[in-house]
């Protein structure tokens, strides 16, 4: 959990995210339902600290632009602090399995039997989870953050990248 400042304000922790909807293609309601309760989660419990600020809260714009991950970090009021621009290039085959498992598992959950929606979806967490990871790694040195938040980040960055 984030620190409390003297006032009780958050510090390190994000305290607004949206998602750029030009970035976003026309997607199912599976999706949009994953959407919702990543950002939902995201805010409700994070830890996120642009490296080289003092710790405070912050909001966080996600976008694709020309095939990268855009974080557009600003202050409460929406004062710049930082934009961190990351390839999607090392993401792109995690991302394509995690489709894949994804439809795999929305489906099964309509008619297949208990062990095989749960073997499912134990591979989509394990895919979630590498993915997570490897945002983390991707952001080291430029934005602290845990593997939860991590976890609802992957999350969005999934959303962004989704086709329909």
């Amino acid at each position: 959990m984030a620190a409390k400042g003297e006032a009780g304000t958050a510090r390190g922790k994000l305290v607004g995210v949206t998602l750029d909807e030009a970035s976003i293609a026309t997607s199912t309601a599976d999706i949009e339902h994953e959407r919702r309760v990543a950002i939902y989660d995201l805010i409700e419990d994070n830890v996120f600290e642009p490296i080289g600020r003092d710790p405070g809260p912050v909001r966080l714009r996600l976008s694709i632009i020309d095939r990268k991950l855009v974080f557009d970090i600003t202050d409460p009021d929406g004062e710049p602090v930082v934009t961190h621009i990351l390839s999607l290039t090392p993401f792109r085959r995690v991302v394509k399995d995690y489709f894949l498992i994804c439809d795999s598992y929305y489906q099964a959950i309509r008619s297949a039997s208990p062990s095989r929606i749960e073997a499912i979806d134990m591979g989509r967490r394990g895919l979630h989870n590498e993915g997570s990871r490897l945002l983390m790694e991707r952001l080291d040195g430029k934005i602290t953050i845990d593997l939860d938040t991590a976890r609802r980040l992957f999350t969005l960055l999934c959303v962004l990248h989704w086709k329909g």
